[in-house]
C-alpha cells in the first residue's frame, strides 16, 4: 500500500522541501486521511476484529467471532507497561454501540457496555491441559526456597501418576511400528472382502437378468430359505400347450356352427356333440339332394382348367348338356327343400339348407358363365 501512494506523487511549483517537508504538511492533512479525523481527541479509527461471540445489549441479535467493524481506538490505562486499549463500535444490526478492552493481564478482552458475552470458556485443568504458570507463582519460585522445594515434590508426584499413561502409549507405539506389515494385512483383508462383495453382486445381477427384473435384491436371510424350502408350486399347462389344445378346438368346429338360444357349449365335450349333430344333418339333406357323388364337374378341376385354356376365336357353341343338369339340380334341390320346410324346425337344419342353397346358386352361376365363354 505504501509503494502504491509513494509514486507517481505531484509536487506543486510552490513546494518547499525544507519548509514543508512532505505533500501532507504542504496540504494540511493527516497521513491517515478520514481516520484520524478525531486523532486530536486520541481516538484513533481502525478495523476491529470481535474476538468471540457475544450478544448485543440494543437488539439482543447474535454476533458472531470475526466479525469486523469500525472501532474507535483510545488508550484508557496501563498495565505496568503494557496499553490497555479501549474500542467503541457500532452494531450493524442496530443504533447500540458497545465497548471492549484489553485485558494483559490474563491475555484476554473484557466487555465494558452495551453486550454480553457468550460464555464458551472453561477451567485448563479440567481438561487436563496444561497451565502456565502465572507471574506471582514465577516470582514465588525464584525468591522461596521452600515454595519452590515443596513445587518440586509436587512435580515429582506428577510424573509417578503419569508413569503408567506412558507406558502404555509406548506399548501401542510398538504395536504399531512395523507400518509395512500392518498395512500388507489391512489391504489384503480389503481385497478379499472386495471379491466376495462383487461376486454377490455378479449373482445378483445374472439372477435378474434371467428374470427381466429391475429391483434391488438384499441379503439372503435363513429364514426366507426355510420358507421358501416349506413352499409347493402346481404344475400348470405351458403357453404351447394352451395353444394346442385351442387349435384343436378350432379344427373341430363345424364350418356353420348353428346357435342356440337355450343352451351353450362350453366345454370341448359339448361342442363334438353339437358338431357330430350338425354333420349328420348335412349328410342327410345331401342324401335327399343325391349330390352326395359330385355328378358335375367342378369349375375348380383340372379338366375344366384343361378346357378353358385352350383358346377359341370366333363363334362358340354352348354346352346345352351342361346347362340343362345344372338347371335340373337346381330345380331338384328347390323341390326337395320346400318339402322339407314343415320336418325340420331346428335352427341348425334351416341355417344348412340356407347355406347350402346359396352355394349351389352361386355354383349354377358360374357353370354358366363358364358354358358362355
Amino acid at each position: 500500500m505504501g509503494e502504491r501512494k509513494g509514486v507517481n506523487k505531484y509536487y506543486p511549483p510552490d513546494f518547499d522541501p525544507a519548509k514543508h517537508k512532505s505533500l501532507d504538511k504542504y496540504r494540511g492533512t493527516h497521513p491517515l486521511r478520514e481516520r484520524a479525523r478525531k486523532l486530536h481527541m486520541g481516538i484513533l479509527i481502525i478495523r476491529f476484529e470481535m474476538p468471540y461471540n457475544i450478544w448485543c445489549g440494543g437488539c439482543n441479535s447474535h454476533i458472531g467471532m470475526g466479525v469486523r467493524y469500525n472501532a474507535e481506538k483510545s488508550k484508557v490505562g496501563m498495565y505496568y507497561t503494557t496499553p490497555i486499549y479501549k474500542f467503541r463500535m457500532k452494531c450493524h444490526l442496530c443504533d447500540n454501540h458497545f465497548e471492549i478492552k484489553t485485558d494483559p493481564q490474563n491475555h484476554d478482552y473484557v466487555i465494558i457496555s452495551g453486550a454480553r458475552r457468550k460464555e464458551q470458556r472453561w477451567d485448563p485443568k479440567e481438561n487436563e491441559q496444561i497451565v502456565p504458570e502465572d507471574k506471582a507463582s514465577q516470582k514465588k519460585l525464584a525468591t522461596d526456597a521452600m515454595y519452590k522445594l515443596e513445587h518440586g515434590v509436587d512435580d515429582k508426584a506428577k510424573i509417578k501418576a503419569t508413569i503408567p499413561s506412558l507406558r502404555q502409549i509406548e506399548q501401542i507405539q510398538s504395536q504399531y511400528k512395523d507400518d509395512y506389515m500392518l498395512n500388507k494385512l489391512a489391504r489384503q483383508k480389503f481385497r478379499g472382502e472386495k471379491k466376495s462383495i462383487k461376486r454377490a453382486q455378479d449373482a445378483d445381477n445374472a439372477l435378474l437378468a434371467r428374470s427381466s427384473l429391475d429391483i434391488e435384491l438384499v441379503e439372503e436371510n435363513p429364514e426366507d430359505v426355510r420358507l421358501a424350502g416349506l413352499m409347493k408350486y402346481s404344475i400348470t399347462e405351458s403357453y404351447e400347450e394352451k395353444q394346442k389344445q385351442k387349435r384343436e378346438e378350432i379344427e373341430a368346429r363345424p364350418l356353420f356352427q348353428a346357435k342356440s338360444p337355450t343352451t351353450t357349449a362350453t366345454s370341448p365335450t359339448d361342442i363334438k356333440q353339437l358338431t357330430n349333430k350338425d354333420t349328420s344333418h348335412a349328410l342327410e339333406i345331401k342324401k335327399k339332394l343325391g349330390i352326395g357323388s359330385r355328378t358335375h364337374s367342378s369349375p375348380f378341376s383340372t379338366a375344366t382348367v384343361a378346357k378353358r385354356s385352350n383358346v377359341n376365336f370366333g363363334i362358340v357353341r354352348k354346352d346345352k348338356t351342361m346347362n340343362d343338369t345344372n338347371e335340373k339340380i337346381h330345380d331338384k334341390s328347390a323341390s326337395s327343400l320346400n318339402s322339407n320346410d314343415d320336418d325340420q324346425c331346428s335352427d341348425t337344419v334351416i341355417q344348412t339348407k340356407n347355406a347350402l342353397n346359396c352355394l349351389i346358386s352361386s355354383y349354377a352361376e358360374s357353370d354358366s358363365s363358364g358354358s358362355d365363354v
